[in-house]
């Protein structure tokens, strides 16, 4: 066998390869396309005999008290859920007050150093730039004096 041989075996493979996966795609679509419209034709809903079947308003009736009877219920959970966990924080806070005292402390101690340092660093590098507004601002007040 040559090289063009082994090419166009090749291609012919690989040809046959795509034919097979696009009928078993195709195949596999088809099939859930039946899947889903033997679905929706179970589930599909009559509007015309639930909308215009004579007690459309008591429908609407029915809908409303149980939509807000979910919402009181609802209400209930979320406001005991709110409670337990107001509760759960004081407690938790009573709990290790004096940690949080020591860790504010820290806290504090360290971003008022950081802030000094910080301080340092800038009066460090715009020296020369504050001095001559100082400068300034002296000359200033001697001719506003004067």
């Amino acid at each position: 066998m040559n090289l063009e041989e082994l090419k166009k075996r090749r291609e012919e493979n690989l040809r046959a390869h795509k034919r097979k996966k696009r009928a078993y795609y195709l195949k596999s679509k088809l099939q859930k396309k039946e899947d889903n419209s033997s679905k929706n034709t179970q589930t599909a809903i009559n509007y015309e005999v639930e909308l215009f079947g004579g007690n459309f308003a008591q429908k609407l009736k029915e809908i409303a008290k149980k939509q807000k009877q979910h919402i009181e219920s609802r209400e209930e959970i979320i406001k005991q859920k709110i409670k337990d966990y107001q509760n759960k924080k004081h407690e938790y806070y009573i709990k290790n007050k004096d940690e949080r005292l020591e860790y504010d402390k820290e806290y504090r101690e360290k971003k008022k150093e950081e802030l000094k340092a910080y301080r340092r660093e800038y009066y460090r590098k715009n020296k020369e730039k504050i001095l001559a507004k100082q400068r300034e601002n002296r000359k200033k007040q001697k001719m506003d004096k004067e």
